[in-house]
């Protein structure tokens, strides 16, 4: 009897291949670029209120109103993307947008607080939509699911990059001119990376997938039990992340060392940048719902440490590792969803996913915020976050399995594997 050879395993994913797969890197790159007013502008109102002569609180509302308005018109943005595709959203809102914070400064002193407010305001909701968009755009551009996989972790864990270079780039602009010079750049990077991603002909012939025999229902239908408890526990991986903030401020306020305010997040950014490049380069097994409950439960285990009030050195080691986690976290609900959400829904529900953990963070902010002086309840609060997800992921779990919509022939491009979990 003849010996026939084993199959030759498949080749090892490197990221060098992810971004030499045509228009990743373009995409990656623009999207970070036209992201990077996300940790900016609200850095820079702030400063530019203060410098005007506004109160810090009145700079501290001003910068929250626009990171809630960004936040709350995800969805909105998301659904007409499916609508009408990712240029038609992404152009006209880099255009508005950008047009709006280099206004700030012009328009501020002349129309009083009411003025100014209505431009943050209209800033925050005409943001483009980058991210719900980039990883829309994954399955076209990347058909093989193990460098989608791969994609999707290190675009997951680049995002911490944001939140430290550009609040540190609106510090040295404000200071070396002043704060309306760090509005204009940061409305130039917006358009400019935005304009590299929605002028690249897979956006541009991006179009939300259809399936001939899906129910009208399912197609308005996004709210399902399944989807939404999946949101609802997101919110407590945001409130973690709000409140590790304000509790690195207070760690600084107590050793009376301002710097551990911005090392603390960098390292939990680094320890997410990290683990997410780890994690896309390797094959998992299981379905991306039983990931997403073992990785939350590493989560809260790396919070714990901290219920221990270790020094500033053992603190900042300690934040990297669920830091580490936040990634894998994250890229797997992004998994999760795209297999809930139904057909020609995806991007908008990509962007409730996007909201849920933004409004986790505001809560998690402003509880945190209250309890401050409690060194143990403030050190405690990121856990606290991480146990809830933790809690409705495991209730939820059955539901968050494979999907009854899909059922009747609805899968988007099974001949690509797009559903495959890597």
């Amino acid at each position: 009897m003849p010996l026939t050879e084993p199959p030759a395993p498949a080749p090892r994913i490197t990221y060098g291949a992810v971004l030499g797969s045509p228009y990743v890197a373009r995409l990656l790159g623009g999207t970070l670029t036209g992201r990077l007013p996300n940790g900016m502008a609200p850095v820079a109102i702030l400063l530019w209120a203060t410098a005007s002569g506004s109160s810090i609180a009145v700079g501290g509302l001003l910068s929250a109103l626009y990171g809630l308005a960004s936040a709350l018109a995800q969805p909105v943005k998301g659904r007409l993307m499916d609508r009408h595709g990712q240029s038609a959203v992404h152009l006209p809102a880099a255009l508005l947008n950008s047009a709006l914070l280099v206004a700030l400064p012009l328009a501020g002193p002349y129309g009083g607080p009411g003025l100014a407010t209505a431009l943050v305001v209209g800033g925050g909701l005409t943001a483009p939509p980058l991210e719900a968009g980039l990883r829309a755009l994954w399955p076209s551009v990347l058909p093989d699911p193990r460098l989608r996989h791969a994609a999707l972790a290190l675009d997951t864990g680049t995002q911490g990059l944001l939140y430290i270079v550009g609040p540190l780039l609106v510090a040295a602009l404000a200071s070396a001119y002043n704060p309306a010079v760090a509005l204009a750049v940061t409305a130039a990077l917006g358009l400019v990376g935005t304009a590299a991603v929605a002028l690249s002909p897979p956006s541009r012939r991006w179009r939300p997938e259809r399936s001939e025999d899906q129910d009208a229902d399912l197609v308005r239908r996004l709210a399902t039990p399944a989807v939404t408890l999946l949101f609802v526990s997101l919110t407590g991986i945001g409130f973690a992340i709000g409140a590790m903030n304000v509790w690195s401020v207070s760690m600084a306020e107590h050793h009376e060392r301002d710097m551990l305010a911005g090392i603390i997040p960098a390292a939990f950014s680094a320890g997410s940048l990290v683990g997410g490049l780890i994690y896309g380069r390797r094959t998992w097994s299981g379905t991306a719902t039983r990931r997403l409950i073992v990785a939350t439960a590493a989560f809260l285990g790396g919070w714990l440490p901290l219920l221990a009030l270790p020094a500033p050195y053992a603190a900042t080691a300690a934040v990297t590792v669920p830091g580490a986690f936040l990634t894998i976290v994250v890229a797997c609900a992004y998994l999760a969803t795209d297999a809930l959400a139904p057909t020609g829904r995806t991007t908008e529900a990509y962007a409730w996913l996007i909201l849920s953990i933004g409004a986790g963070q505001a809560a998690g902010t402003a509880l945190a915020g209250r309890l401050a002086e409690q060194p143990l309840a403030s050190a405690a609060l990121p856990a606290v976050g991480a146990a809830f997800t933790l809690t409705v992921l495991l209730a939820a779990r059955r539901c968050l399995g494979p999907t009854r919509h899909r059922q009747r022939g609805q899968h988007r491009r099974p001949h690509r594997g797009r559903h495959q979990t890597p």
